[in-house]
């Protein structure tokens, strides 16, 4: 399955988040759409990978981090997307409240980030897909289907595609080496999501901050 990472830079230098667009048997498929602050280049570089409006049929949300869903409301409009991603999170994109379902709650967080990401009442949405675990993305021309793999957020999912590469979001990251991400809100399930991942069949995975790595390089101790 040909895929393109599409890298975009969040802002104060906290490095950069991946958006994955993926070929699908008519147009393409886009996983995590990034923040508004970067849309410009979003559209610069889907329009250099020949997505272009009409093209693109769904973008797949992995979680409701506004880092992750800050341009599907626009892609939606613009391109005639749908937009897909867990019930459990898609509070967060509807109320524009990242901690709207989080056990851990940060008052200070839940004022600045939507600030500092411009996500701001355009940005809401509620999505017109609803994924469950083992859900399917034949329909739209992808032959790749959801893992809940929830501990960063409780709607947190994966995308596993037929022929190994399985995007994770933000369950893990690989900006120095591959670990857990640094913000999880429910560790145990974390590591049950981890454990999961033994079971199934995973070539390379794809996390949406960092470069990919292969399922040997994350440590034993979260497996």
């Amino acid at each position: 399955m040909p895929h393109a990472i599409i890298a975009l830079p969040l802002p104060f230098g906290l490095g950069s988040v991946n958006c994955y667009l993926l070929r699908a048997a008519q147009g393409f498929v886009l996983i995590d759409s990034g923040p508004p602050a970067t849309r410009r280049m979003l559209l610069g570089e889907l329009d250099r990978l020949g997505c272009q409006p009409g093209s693109l049929s769904l973008v797949v949300l992995t979680h409701g981090d506004f880092d992750h869903t800050g341009n599907a409301a626009h892609l939606r409009a613009a391109f005639a997307s749908r937009i897909a991603m867990h019930p459990d999170d898609a509070r967060m994109a509807q109320a524009g409240d990242m901690f709207a379902n989080r056990k851990k709650s940060n008052p200070v967080l839940r004022l600045l980030v939507p600030l500092l990401i411009g996500f701001g009442q355009a940005e809401r949405f509620a999505p017109d897909v609803l994924l469950e675990d083992g859900s399917e993305l034949t329909e739209f021309g992808l032959e790749a289907r959801v893992v809940c793999i929830p501990g960063h957020s409780a709607g947190s999912i994966g995308v596993l595609a037929a022929d190994g590469p399985f995007f994770c979001g933000d369950l893990f990251d690989n900006t120095r080496t591959p670990a857990l991400n640094s913000i999880i809100d429910d560790r145990e399930a974390a590591l049950r999501s981890a454990a999961r991942l033994r079971t199934l069949p995973i070539g390379t995975i794809y996390p949406g901050h960092g470069r990919p790595f292969s399922p040997d390089e994350l440590p034993e101790a979260i497996l």
